[in-house]
């Protein structure tokens, strides 16, 4: 086509500029009247192949032209519209014939364009999904308590949620997309990952405990290390959860030194109890003294063992929120004189004495009677106990607004600092005190149970060596 138009083109300017140059001769010959008449008669009908060619030229122009805009704009449209049509060209010249190869080029690029956006949805519906699926797991994982840690196939840490960045000590934010190893400093937990990226899927879920300092405290972890693997069965990430078991093993050892001491303390009176009873089926108390003070012996450590397992009892009772509470208005102060009067004659005996500094008895308290009493009496028996003769043992009670305080001072052993934290402690007893008295380790953690697990009061110690200690506990009033 392009050939065929430029041998055209050429052909028409040979022929303008012969007729252009036999138009102009005959018109200078005409006007100077130097050629007869029939020589320019000649020479005019040369020149009309000249007007002719540029008539028929003309005439093609405005053809071919118009059909090429026509081409244009068609196309021109289609590009603003982004959608491919059909150009539609009359007449059967080459434009034409190049307009129905573009009609057959436009209509694949239609049928291509249509399976790609086709393609193009149901890619971005996947992804929609995808994006959903995204953020449900992201929102699961960042409402687990556990330390959630998740790497890709390259060991890049891609999703951390704050229970992990509190545990392990990193911000999130700046360590998003780089390697574990950099982002926290735990080298174990860090090749726990690893091994398990490198795995290939042999051990598609494991469990490992592990134990880490935390805030300078250990803190043991059970850790789960799952492979996240893809349709090929190839790990490209592993999800790695942080399980703190601390309190669990805490609980379990507490658990074990409970029976422990329980045992131990049981143990005691009923050996006790079991030596007496065969010195008697023996015969070997042989007169009525003797088996007076065997049987003395006997009732005091059946007494002990009661109180022991009374004790128990009642902690574990409190402890697991089933014990009867009885709750009535009653005057702090006449609960603690009936205690004092109770111990007024074992105090007596070692020459301790007894100062009451009490506030009036129309201050009154909301408490279960029977339980405040048996926590005033288990601190003024302690006092008594570790108080040499000749000491002072002074209770006093202050008002202050709507709380009424208690303190209990003696002028006895005194309790190290070292000590002090444990005193509360099931069966603990000071180590350096336990020849001065007898004792199970369960008064005092039965009065700390009673004050501020049943009461919701405030319980307290001061301690100094040689010189004796106070404990204190705080009830409020009734208003």
């Amino acid at each position: 086509f392009v050939t065929t138009l430029q041998r055209l083109v050429v052909a028409l300017i040979v022929l303008v500029a012969l007729g252009s140059a036999a138009a102009y001769v005959a018109t200078y010959l005409t006007l100077r009247d130097e050629a007869p008449f029939g020589v320019r008669a000649i020479w005019l009908m040369a020149a009309l192949p000249f007007f002719l060619s540029v008539l028929l030229m003309v005439i093609i122009h405005r053809l071919w032209h118009g059909n090429l805009k026509k081409f244009r704009t068609q196309l021109d449209k289609m590009a603003s519209n982004g959608e491919a049509g059909m150009v539609v060209l009359a007449g059967k010249d080459e434009l034409t014939r190049l307009a129905g190869s573009v009609n057959n080029i436009l209509s694949d690029l239609d049928g291509d364009n249509k399976r790609v956006n086709i393609e193009k949805k149901e890619l971005q519906i996947q992804l929609r999904v995808a994006e959903t699926e995204k953020q449900h797991a992201e929102a699961i994982i960042y409402s687990i308590s556990d330390a959630v840690l998740v790497t890709d196939a390259f060991g890049d840490l891609v999703v951390a949620n704050e229970a992990a960045e509190n545990t392990l000590g990193f911000a999130f934010q700046d360590v998003y997309r780089r390697p574990l190893a950099e982002a926290i400093e735990d080298r174990t937990l860090v090749k726990l990952v690893k091994e398990t990226r490198e795995s290939h899927n042999k051990v598609p879920r494991r469990v490992v405990e592990h134990t880490t300092q935390a805030d300078g405290e250990p803190r043991t972890y059970n850790v789960t290390l799952s492979s996240v693997v893809d349709r090929d069965d190839r790990v490209n990430g592993v999800v790695a959860v942080l399980h703190d078991i601390t309190r669990e093993r805490e609980v379990a050892k507490m658990k074990s030194d409970f029976v422990s001491s329980v045992s131990h303390e049981l143990r005691t009176p009923l050996s006790s109890l079991k030596g007496f009873v065969e010195m008697l089926i023996d015969g070997e108390a042989g007169d009525e003294q003797t088996r007076r003070e065997f049987y003395e012996i006997i009732q005091a450590e059946t007494d002990r063992l009661n109180r022991l397992i009374d004790n128990i009892l009642n902690i574990s009772r409190i402890e697991a929120g089933v014990i009867k509470v009885a709750k009535t208005d009653l005057s702090l102060a006449v609960v603690i004189t009936e205690a004092i009067e109770v111990m007024r004659p074992q105090a007596k005996s070692k020459n301790i004495e007894i100062v009451e500094q009490l506030s009036p008895v129309y201050y009154q308290i909301q408490a279960d009677r029977d339980m405040i009493y048996q926590a005033v009496l288990n601190i003024l028996s302690n006092a008594v106990k570790y108080t040499k003769p000749g000491g002072k043992v002074i209770v006093r009670t202050t008002v202050d607004r709507d709380v009424v305080r208690t303190d209990i001072t003696d002028t006895g052993l005194g309790i190290s600092a070292e000590a002090l934290p444990k005193i509360f402690d099931k069966f603990y007893r000071v180590e350096e005190n336990k020849k001065a008295a007898s004792g199970t380790g369960l008064g005092l953690s039965l009065v700390k149970h009673i004050v501020e697990s049943v009461h919701d009061g405030k319980l307290s110690v001061t301690s100094e060596v040689g010189i004796g200690s106070t404990f204190s506990f705080e009830l409020k009033l009734v208003k």
